[in-house]
């Protein structure tokens, strides 16, 4: 079995010098983290599997920026770092990667222009070509009502889940599972799956989502979007199925560091790495 992966994301404003980390609820309500760099160190020497690093104010200037970060970042961390945002064409994943990065993860660009999968994947290779899918349930009150969808029976009813891009600003009515079956097949190499509904709620990931689309494709899920406590990990594990786990508050401000999350998973069975 293959190990399961604990990841702090970094939510980077760059408009800043140097950037800030920053967290909000549901995609708002931001507030004030820390420093990206001193962060992902911390997280590094406490464990984590892999980083995120994600440009929530991305644009051409401030990919500049975060590609500052990442080198300064990969003078002492050595894990996989991953990151999003501003990510619009196979060039920007060849820049980061020089800059240090392992991977990238676009979300916007890769709906606007699905080619970019099959570019990218060409010229980095699938394991540095992620995609960020932030989706939204849809709740229908029968299946005709979403004939194109693919329906999930769910404790409160009947849904669909609905891609946004533009940081969740706008709504694309692409289906969430069939987007992530058909970027598979174009030759991404993992899905880093958020639920906008849980999005710093605390209240546990959305495993009915998460679960769905872990089943749908062979490539590893990451499931993000709710975490408030070790267990909810564990229920992504084995309830949602993902591969990997995201979070951010409950690392952010201590709540639950990296260590103490690792020791509660091990002490449940769950194969992870030291």
């Amino acid at each position: 079995m293959l190990a399961k992966r604990i990841i702090p994301c970094l939510d980077c404003d760059l408009q800043v010098p140097y950037g800030r980390v920053v967290k909000g609820v549901e995609f708002k309500q931001i507030r004030y983290a820390g420093e990206p760099v001193d962060l992902a160190t911390k997280y590094y020497h406490e464990g984590a599997d892999e980083i995120v690093f994600l440009d929530i104010t991305a644009s051409h200037e401030r990919r500049e920026t975060m590609a500052d970060v990442i080198r300064a970042t990969t003078e002492n961390v050595f894990v996989p770092i991953c990151v999003g945002g501003g990510i619009r064409k196979p060039q920007d994943y060849v820049n980061m990667l020089k800059a240090g990065a392992d991977k990238c993860s676009t979300n916007t660009a890769a709906i606007h222009n699905p080619d970019l999968i099959n570019e990218a994947s060409k010229i980095v290779g699938s394991q540095a070509c992620v995609i960020g899918i932030d989706a939204k349930r849809r709740y229908i009150e029968d299946e005709s009502e979403a004939k194109d969808k693919i329906i999930v029976e769910t404790k409160k009813g009947l849904a669909w889940f609905d891609c946004s891009i533009y940081g969740g600003r706008e709504f694309t009515g692409i289906d969430a599972i069939s987007w992530a079956m058909e970027c598979q097949d174009r030759g991404a190499g993992e899905i880093l799956l958020t639920s906008m509904d849980r999005d710093g709620t605390k209240d546990g990931y959305d495993l009915e989502l998460t679960r769905t689309i872990s089943e749908s494709v062979d490539i590893p899920v990451i499931a993000s979007g709710g975490v408030g406590n070790p267990q909810h990990i564990l229920e992504a594990f084995t309830l949602g199925k993902a591969d990997a786990a995201l979070a951010a508050s409950i690392f952010h401000f201590n709540e639950y560091p990296v260590p103490e999350v690792k020791e509660y998973l091990k002490e449940k069975g769950v194969v992870i790495r030291d």
